[in-house]
């Protein structure tokens, strides 16, 4: 006989555990960023550990984390140590940025922010 397990635990703990996970992943990130140019294999081992975070908890992570790994090869890139970040000439603003391992570049388009009355 098979049961099935009920998720009435888990709603009960899920917001304390997502925001627990979620403040790890960030004093994670963070520290990685402060160690990235003193010591790559730490911080890389860092953000791996708020990767391997958020995927345990299946929780998304939030985008000012998510901006900090390269989309092709998925290590962990700070901005001006292991990452060149360029800012767009055409007409269409954005921002170029080129992962130090890889070297594949993305773009991150900037929004117009439109003033309320115009």
């Amino acid at each position: 006989m098979y049961f099935k397990r009920t998720d009435i635990y888990l709603t009960n703990m899920k917001p304390a555990l997502r925001q627990i996970a979620l403040e790890r992943m960030q004093i994670l990130i963070k520290n990685a960023i402060s160690n990235a140019r003193t010591n790559p294999k730490l911080a890389q081992r860092q953000a791996g550990l708020a990767k391997r975070l958020s995927t345990k908890y299946r929780i998304r992570m939030p985008y000012d984390i998510r901006i900090n790994f390269c989309k092709k090869c998925k290590k962990f890139i700070a901005p001006g140590v292991n990452a060149r970040i360029r800012m767009g000439r055409s007409s269409v603003k954005s921002i170029r940025i080129t992962c130090g391992f890889c070297n594949h570049t993305y773009r991150k388009i900037i929004q117009k922010s439109i003033t309320k009355g115009q």
